[in-house]
């Protein structure tokens, strides 16, 4: 990276932050910034805006269009890749860098996301990839723009990931959770009330079915959920492990924390972390949890991401594990919600 990238990336930062857009899906969040990116007169030289259905930036043709430009810009890449083998050979013709944005999630296949299982385990196990689930448009923008910084300004080494979606229900973002929804998490909603409680974790439209399963939760069972929208499970694991190999191998010094155990201090109600990825993607978390930890994804109870009737009923029988209500809650709500 050379000091002229750098100063793209500013340029790039700048003009984004000069743009006031509507509220909007994480889908045409980017698709907006991208537009930016490429047409305005601030930018157009500064950055590469690579879709994934242009015929003249196709991927396979990178090599002679790296040849004639070989001085790094900020990349924006639209991409549909299904599989981790399509996004390996992406992340390849890419020299894994840039911020790679994957709108497969918004079309029909046998997944929740429309992708193979695979492409999320590669991209969790990747230490090139940031990945992120964003919720909303709010969220999107604020994971744009980190990475621009992090990448061109700062010079990190690897590339994001994004998963978008095209629902724009999802949660805003408050200035001043901007940095804590970077590192992988962030509170929305109020505090919970009464003596019953848990913690509901849910990360893109996973989300949308954990706010339900709140309101499932308080109406119909006077249990009171705290709210998390967490944008990147894979760093917060990433995270709570290096800090706790840090300890390990310093048992003189102050030992650090992490985002995950500074989010979740305090409270020792059962944590319920929902994805619509494959469970694995969220069971990392949980030797990192001081408190009864329930990961749920796509298997996890049923073949997709589980919906909201079973992210209240886990959450009950979590609450029942710990005795804090009768098991035979738990069946009543089997049989409410007609689960099997």
């Amino acid at each position: 990276m050379t000091a002229s990238t750098a100063q793209s990336a500013r340029i790039c930062i700048d003009t984004l932050n000069d743009q006031q857009p509507p509220r909007s899906s994480p889908l045409y969040t980017v698709m907006a910034m991208a537009n930016t990116l490429e047409f305005h007169p601030a930018t157009r030289r500064q950055a590469w805006v690579i879709r994934g259905q242009s015929h003249s930036r196709r991927i396979t043709a990178w090599p002679t269009w790296f040849a004639r430009n070989t001085e790094e810009k900020p990349l924006l890449y639209l991409h549909n890749a299904t599989s981790s083998a399509q996004l390996r050979a992406l992340c390849q013709g890419t020299d894994q860098r840039g911020i790679l944005c994957n709108d497969i999630h918004t079309r029909p296949a046998s997944g929740r996301h429309g992708a193979h299982p695979s492409l999320a385990l590669w991209l969790a196990s990747n230490p090139q990839c940031t990945p992120y689930d964003p919720a909303s448009g709010d969220e999107t923008r604020a994971i744009v723009l980190a990475g621009l910084h992090a990448l061109y300004v700062d010079g990190r080494p690897g590339f994001y990931y994004l998963a978008l979606h095209d629902q724009d229900d999802g949660p805003g973002l408050a200035p001043q959770d901007r940095q804590d929804a970077i590192k992988g998490m962030y509170r929305i909603g109020r505090e919970p009330a009464g003596e019953l409680h848990v913690r509901l974790l849910g990360a893109g439209r996973a989300l949308e079915e954990v706010l339900h399963a709140a309101r499932l939760l308080e109406t119909d069972w006077n249990v009171s959920a705290q709210l998390w929208s967490c944008l990147s499970y894979t760093r917060l694991a990433r995270e709570a492990r290096a800090a706790e190999r840090w300890n390990r191998l310093h048992p003189l010094a102050e030992k650090r924390s992490c985002h995950l155990r500074d989010c979740l201090a305090g409270h020792h109600s059962p944590v319920i972390a929902v994805t619509g990825y494959p469970q694995s993607i969220v069971d990392p978390l949980a030797a990192h949890v001081d408190a009864r930890f329930v990961a749920l994804g796509a298997g996890s109870v049923q073949p997709t991401a589980p919906d909201r009737y079973w992210i209240a009923v886990l959450a009950l029988k979590a609450l029942a594990d710990e005795g804090r209500i009768e098991v035979r809650q738990v069946e009543r709500a089997l049989q409410q919600y007609a689960l099997k």
